[in-house]
């Protein structure tokens, strides 16, 4: 179920101040995150977060076309190898 229009959409308090603190000081400068629910804000775009996915950080370069989404669709939790063959068949 999405969020309510009147709402707005939801950023961690902290996520926007480490944003703003980046931003001015000019550097490049990797924010690690927690917070997989908070959505990119037009603010993030530029900015590299390492967002965490339960065993690791993941690197996510925010872009334009980021902008909407939740931090936790681009750190994956999950690793998929692929569909084991049929080891039956194999005999």
């Amino acid at each position: 179920m999405a969020r309510s229009v009147w709402k707005g959409p939801f950023v961690d308090g902290y996520l926007m101040k480490k944003a703003e603190k980046s931003r001015a000081s000019g550097r490049n400068e990797i924010i690690k995150t927690w917070s997989r629910r908070s959505t990119i804000m037009p603010q993030f775009v530029g900015l590299t977060f390492n967002v965490y996915n339960g065993h690791k950080f993941v690197p996510v370069l925010v872009s334009e076309n980021m902008v909407g989404h939740k931090f936790g669709e681009f750190s994956p939790t999950r690793t998929y190898y692929g569909h084991m063959a049929d080891k039956k068949s194999r005999r």
